[in-house]
């Protein structure tokens, strides 16, 4: 074999470990090989070696049977790391932990990742009525308010080659025609945030702004309220308050 073909077999490997990795990622569980092999089209015999490899360095696990597998403990540590080592995450605390207290209300950080937004940190109400919210979450950008304030940071024509035309609905509010978002998105750039209502999980309304410490936006700062128990008075308390959150997390970030 010439050395360019080696490379090139060691590139296709590393992408393909990738994409399994992801796979597991985003469906939680345990999963048959057949089922893996159905979604990610590889050829079976590669296929059950990688895993079987994976398996090894303790990337994915097994079940006792041995033939069905899942997202292994190793993906942890180096989702965990990535968030000990983030100099915004670690800039952003002090903030999200006054905007929790001065609010009440489900705090969240997250940051821009193609076509969605990944938490990065929550603060999670005292409320008995609550959302809930695992760090490493990943949603898409159009459905969240959080999504919404940092796509307002980018033009309509980076939105336009950002998104598809057609969109994911993910309850019966969720915008799914991109043109409709972003006459959305020039209304947030006046305003200054977003607004979830209800688009992401029916019942919650979410407040949503970006960071600027950068252009284009890549983090923001929400906070949810569940519909019951939001009144004009705490929308408006929620409001002043996320942006004097904007203002202190862009002097904690401006030197990174």
């Amino acid at each position: 074999m010439a050395a360019g073909e080696g490379a090139g077999s060691q590139v296709k490997s590393a992408v393909r470990t990738v994409e399994l990795l992801e796979f597991f990622a985003g469906r939680p569980g345990m999963h048959s090989l057949a089922a893996v092999q159905e979604s990610v089209g590889y050829p079976k015999s590669s296929l059950y070696m990688l895993l079987r490899t994976l398996v090894e360095l303790g990337w994915i696990e097994t079940d006792a049977t041995g033939t069905r597998y899942g997202i292994g403990v190793r993906a942890l540590l180096v989702g965990t790391s990535y968030i000990d080592g983030d100099e915004v995450v670690a800039a952003a605390r002090p903030t999200l932990d006054r905007l929790s207290d001065d609010t009440s209300e489900t705090i969240h950080l997250a940051r821009l990742d193609g076509t969605s937004v990944v938490y990065l940190a929550t603060r999670q109400s005292q409320h008995y009525l609550r959302p809930f919210t695992r760090v490493g979450r990943r949603l898409p950008a159009h459905s969240t308010s959080l999504g919404k304030a940092l796509l307002a940071t980018y033009t309509d024509e980076q939105v336009r080659k950002l998104l598809p035309a057609t969109l994911e609905p993910l309850t019966d509010h969720t915008h799914t025609d991109r043109e409709k978002l972003i006459g959305e998105l020039a209304q947030i750039r006046e305003q200054g945030y977003a607004v979830d209502r209800e688009e992401n999980t029916l019942g919650l309304r979410c407040f949503g702004i970006a960071i600027p410490y950068r252009t284009p936006a890549r983090d923001a700062v929400s906070c949810s309220v569940p519909v019951a128990r939001l009144t004009p008075g705490h929308e408006q308390m929620i409001k002043d308050t996320l942006f004097d959150a904007r203002d202190r997390l862009l002097m904690a970030t401006r030197r990174l």
